[in-house]
């Protein structure tokens, strides 16, 4: 058992041994064979470095081969391109010229219009081509010459490539130098600027405003003024195209100087059916030399024409500029060219603004400056959108100037009114028959018609816009209409003042009381219930003038008729004896008769009242004094005063109502000889003379 398992081992190593001897024999073949394939890499590697070494030489001059032809081919390219170029430019001119003559045969304008926008695309891809060669030409020709000169200095390639490439850049200088500049401007692109600038020119004349005078409403103020476009699509977008290619064409100074001359044309003869020859006349001495109705209606056209000429004419003229300019320069140009139009008819408006607004200051000129002022005031929104932005800056300060000017004028002829008023006291004599002033006359109904409706808003503002100029606008507001009651309180101080001083200056006892009677009933009767009398106050007019006017008719009857009345006094009678007492009787009497008839001749001829209410209750107050005592008397002292013959109390009633009517009454005694039977007989001359009222300045102020 134990010897077969020795056997068995042995056997395992013999097998172990043999195997061992079988793989060095392997080993030592495989190192002879790597000897071998190591002696064959060598010669390999031999062969390839020799092969490498003759290689070498034919590949850089392969590479410097590829190089030569890549730079020559960089500057021949463009070369050729060039010529390409050249080519095209004068197809394009062919294609103009055959344009051109298209253009002028056709006559139908809407085929004529689409024709025109060809032949401006035709003229900018001829522009185009220009520039091109124009820019690309000289650093072409330069990399071309420095590749003929690289070759002819290196020898790189043959001698007939290098004559080729010296001759084609001879030719290509040649024809760039005398050909680019003659092209651009002597040549056909020329010729064309020029059609188009005729085309342009022709084309902005055609472009006509409606007539506006259809918009002078004069029956419908509220009418509204609107605008209206200039040109069809197609005729804008012509002279849009236009304007584009005389700009991009170094034409943008002559585009703008043909676009401003035609379209202030046709601007100034849209406003020319309106006959605006008024404004010819601006400066302040001018004005004043003219007639007051001339400048009434000059103002007033100027006020219609203003609005028309902004709202109509010259928004037409901006939608116009910025459709056919707004592309240009980003938009920078038409906002110019804009305002050089609107400029020279603006400054004529201005200018007559101005005149009006530096002429004297009189009173009856207020409420025209008035009414230009509110125009003004209405049109400034519209005029701050026409004329927005930085272009416009110069023509808005000017209008605010002439606001300005209005606001100033304004208030200065109505405070310089008020200086008038009370300078007037000692120029002018008072009304010798005590009647109202004309300048009362003038001044109330001036002040009536400052506060109506139409003008009370406009002063108030007016007088507001000036006190925040004064204080500034960050002091204690005040509200138009306390700053307008006070200044018509002021106008009217300044008349009382002026009255007064005229009150004071009859010699006359009697006439002071009727003048301020007439006056002040004059003032309190036609400011009560108008608006000039609710702005200052029912109290302030009847205290001021009411009161004044009762107590000076009082002291009118009491100066007058009072006195008359004291010679009936029958005091002094009680104490006369019979004989005594009919001859003081007879003499008052007859007294009594003389002074009434002295009463009546000064009110024929010194006295006046004109306004009839305030007449009738002189007279009825001044029969309820004079008859009651004169009957009183003739009744009591009848007996004493027979053998004459005196009027009754209804006889002289009547005598007193023909003095206030306005006839002369005179009494007269008759003696008993001129007596009629059945009763008393009176004989009364009468004569009825009319009282010519004097004129009202203010009639239709």
């Amino acid at each position: 058992m134990a010897l077969n398992e020795e056997d068995t081992k042995l056997t395992q190593l013999e097998f172990a041994c043999s195997d061992l001897k079988t793989l060095l024999q392997s080993s030592s073949k495989m190192e002879e064979s790597l000897g071998k394939m190591d002696k064959k890499f060598d010669l390999l590697d031999e062969t390839l470095s020799t092969a490498s070494r003759r290689v070498s030489p034919l590949q850089s001059l392969a590479m410097a081969t590829k190089a030569l032809d890549t730079r020559i081919n960089r500057a021949v390219t463009p070369a050729l391109a060039l010529f390409e170029s050249f080519k095209v430019s004068d197809s394009l001119q062919l294609k103009l010229l055959e344009l051109s003559s298209i253009l002028s045969a056709e006559t139908t304008p809407k085929k004529r219009l689409k024709k025109l926008l060809n032949y401006v695309d035709c003229v900018n891809q001829l522009n185009a081509a220009i520039n091109s060669i124009s820019q690309e030409g000289e650093p072409v020709i330069q990399k071309l010459q420095e590749v003929v000169e690289f070759l002819s200095r290196t020898k790189a390639t043959d001698q007939d490539r290098t004559h080729r490439l010296r001759e084609t850049l001879f030719t290509l200088k040649a024809l760039y130098e005398n050909e680019v500049d003659a092209m651009k401007f002597d040549g056909l692109l020329d010729e064309a600027l020029l059609n188009l600038q005729d085309e342009y020119e022709s084309k902005l004349q055609l472009l006509r405003h409606q007539n506006i005078g259809d918009q002078v409403q004069v029956d419908d103020k509220e009418a509204k003024i609107v605008a209206t476009d200039l040109g069809a699509e197609l005729e804008v977008e012509v002279l849009q195209r236009i304007s584009e290619t005389l700009a991009a064409n170094d034409c943008l100074d002559i585009c703008i100087d043909i676009y401003v001359k035609v379209r202030y044309s046709r601007a100034a003869k849209a406003l020319m059916p309106l006959n605006p020859d008024y404004l010819r006349t601006y400066k302040p001495e001018e004005i004043d030399a003219m007639e007051w109705e001339t400048i009434e209606t000059a103002i007033s056209l100027w006020i219609q024409h203003l609005e028309l000429a902004v709202k109509t004419v010259l928004v037409s003229e901006k939608k116009l500029c910025n459709q056919v300019l707004g592309n240009i320069i980003d938009g920078v140009v038409w906002p110019q060219c804009f305002v050089k139009i609107a400029d020279k008819i603006m400054a004529v408006f201005f200018r007559f603004g101005e005149g009006v607004a530096r002429s004297s200051k009189e009173p009856h000129k207020l409420f025209k400056l008035l009414d230009m002022f509110d125009s003004l005031e209405k049109l400034k929104p519209e005029f701050s959108d026409t004329f927005e932005g930085e272009a416009g800056a110069d023509i808005c300060t000017r209008f605010r100037e002439l606001t300005k000017l209005l606001v100033h004028g304004s208030s200065k002829v109505f405070w310089e009114f008020g200086l008038q008023i009370e300078g007037n006291s000692d120029a002018y004599p008072p009304p010798q028959d005590g009647s109202v002033p004309k300048l009362v006359r003038y001044a109330i109904n001036y002040l009536k018609y400052l506060t109506a409706d139409t003008y009370r808003a406009r002063m108030a503002m007016v007088l507001w816009t000036e006190q925040m100029w004064k204080v500034g606008i960050l002091s204690k507001p005040v509200t138009d209409e306390n700053l307008l009651q006070d200044a018509i309180t002021n106008v009217m101080d300044a008349l009382h003042r002026n009255i007064e001083t005229k009150r004071l200056s009859y010699r006359d006892k009697i006439l002071p009381h009727v003048f301020a009677m007439n006056t002040y009933w004059y003032i309190y009767i036609r400011t009560r219930n108008t608006e000039l009398g609710k702005l200052l106050g029912d109290q302030y007019m009847k205290n001021k003038y009411k009161v004044v006017a009762e107590e000076s008719a009082y002291m009118y009857q009491k100066q007058s008729w009072g006195q008359l009345v004291k010679l009936l006094d029958k005091e002094d009678l009680k104490r006369q004896s019979k004989e005594g007492l009919g001859s003081l009787a007879r003499a008052k009497m007859e007294a009594f008769l003389k002074g009434f008839n002295e009463i009546s001749q000064r009110h024929r001829g010194s006295y006046r009242i004109p306004d009839m209410d305030l007449r009738e209750q002189i007279k009825e107050s001044t029969i309820k004094r004079v008859v009651p005592a004169y009957t009183e008397f003739l009744n009591t002292f009848s007996a004493v005063l027979r053998g004459k013959l005196y009027v009754n109390s209804d006889q002289l009633q009547g005598l007193l109502g023909q003095i206030f009517d306005g006839s002369d009454a005179k009494l007269k005694r008759r003696d008993s000889k001129d007596r009629m039977v059945g009763g008393n007989s009176v004989s009364v001359e009468r004569e009825i003379m009319d009282f010519r009222r004097s004129r009202s300045i203010s009639s239709n102020v």
